[in-house]
């Protein structure tokens, strides 16, 4: 969608600090790497970057126009000239208004996904259950922050029925900064763990960022969560389903080194991914599909047709070795249920574990209690790498452990492992573990 410069500001409230020529349609970017000519340049602020940093970069490359944070107009007689620039307090809200008017033109039912952990996953089991009977549009891979959010609005097709948008956060305020210009009709909240708890500083803490997602919920919109006591504590909704694997009433649960099925409500469904969390990711998925009227023997068939993302729980195999990748992040809860999942699954599983991040000033005490969790369990060799997860290996107290400071020789050491052994690869995303595989990879073909 394309907006005249009068509907801009006026959707955005912007102060119009000088315009030689506002004729036209524009539409917009936040990368002066793919700006086009003719876009309207959005500056935004990150972490470790300032856009406004390249807003002379951005008129360069032909931008008729660009936005300016009313904290950065100072250096405004600086820059080259525009044929027009616009002030307002928020860039980032200011994007995301423009996407939420987008949205309101197409008016699909939206979807928010939120939780601690397999909101991605959740996010493409949802999104292939609707597209048994709708058209489906949702965020790409784990584009779930602000920038994310209003790239996946604006990149949505007319035509499109359902919008399944991942929601994530690092702080409190974030979540409910999305829901508002998102306004889900559907709220799905995957878990509640300590992801994150470094900087939230409880779980506690953590629910309440996660139910933000329910502030600008639709009035007679729904929640669909998992049954934890803190999201009915802070989850202030009419309409609401709790699942669990405890109370969902699921029968004739079985499992196989490639796939878990189960009966729910009366029908059959069956996964190709494992653990007893997947579950869980499916539960929801099922709910949702049925609240908007997808027969059961589609959900069925779409689900039968998940496959996990790259990183998340798909299984290689190299050389001797069957290699589950779970690595795309870890907490202490995810690591638990990967494990477990492993051993359900294959009985006895050798473990590559890195360090879990984000979880302050108790991480070591966490990574002690991992250890401890592995103690009886039938773990054939464990090895960790990195200083924190080196805790792991030391509280364990397992016969068979190899700790490594850093990835570098972890592929050499595993390419020497002769015998049959399935590996779990579990960390968070900083260690990044797709380099041991790769690695790996190279030295056994």
């Amino acid at each position: 969608m394309k907006f005249s410069l009068d509907d801009i500001v006026k959707i955005t409230k912007a102060k119009v600090l000088y315009s030689t020529n506002p004729s036209g349609m524009f539409s917009f970017s936040t990368d002066t790497r793919n700006i086009s000519p003719e876009q309207i340049y959005i500056p935004i602020r990150g972490e470790n970057f300032d856009g406004h940093d390249f807003i002379g970069a951005a008129i360069e490359k032909s931008a008729r126009g660009f936005f300016i944070e009313s904290s950065h107009v100072t250096h405004l007689e600086s820059l080259p000239k525009a044929k027009f620039a616009l002030e307002v307090p928020d860039t980032k809200e200011a994007y995301l208004a423009l996407a939420s008017h987008y949205r309101d033109q197409v008016s699909p039912i939206v979807i928010g996904i939120t939780g601690s952990s397999g909101k991605t996953t959740v996010k493409e089991m949802i999104s292939i259950v609707l597209s048994k009977r709708y058209k489906v549009h949702k965020t790409k891979l784990n584009h779930n922050n602000e920038i994310g959010l209003a790239q996946t609005i604006f990149e949505m097709p007319q035509d499109t029925e359902i919008l399944v948008a991942e929601m994530g956060m690092r702080g409190l305020g974030e979540i409910e900064f999305l829901a508002k210009y998102a306004k889900p009709d559907i709220a799905v909240i995957t878990n509640i763990g300590l992801a994150h708890i470094g900087r939230l500083g409880s779980q506690e803490n953590i629910a309440k960022a996660k139910c933000e997602i329910t502030k600008y919920l639709h009035e007679e919109g729904l929640l669909i969560a998992c049954d934890n006591e803190l999201i009915r504590k802070y989850a202030d909704v009419k309409n609401k389903i709790y699942y669990s694997l405890e109370n969902s009433k699921l029968k004739n649960i079985e499992k196989s080194s490639n796939s878990v099925s189960f009966e729910y409500k009366k029908h059959k469904y069956t996964l190709n991914v494992l653990g007893d969390y997947n579950i869980l990711n499916a539960l929801s998925a099922i709910e949702t599909g049925q609240k908007l009227g997808v027969p059961d023997s589609k959900i069925a068939e779409a689900l039968r047709e998940y496959a996990p993302m790259d990183n998340r729980g798909a299984t290689v195999e190299v050389g001797n070795f069957t290699v589950l990748t779970d690595y795309y992040n870890a907490n202490p809860e995810s690591m638990k249920a990967s494990i477990q999942a492993a051993l359900d699954a294959y009985g006895e599983v050798s473990l590559l574990l890195g360090d879990m991040g984000e979880l302050g000033d108790k991480e070591v005490c966490y990574h002690r209690e991992l250890g401890r969790f592995l103690k009886g369990k039938k773990i054939k060799k464990l090895i960790t790498v990195g200083s924190l997860a080196a805790n792991i290996a030391k509280s364990s107290k397992l016969d068979d452990v190899k700790v490594f400071k850093d990835t570098k020789e972890v592929a050499e050491y595993l390419k020497n492992i002769e015998e049959k052994t399935v590996l779990l690869m579990k960390a968070s995303r900083s260690m990044k573990f797709e380099n041991i595989l790769e690695e790996l990879k190279g030295l056994i073909a």
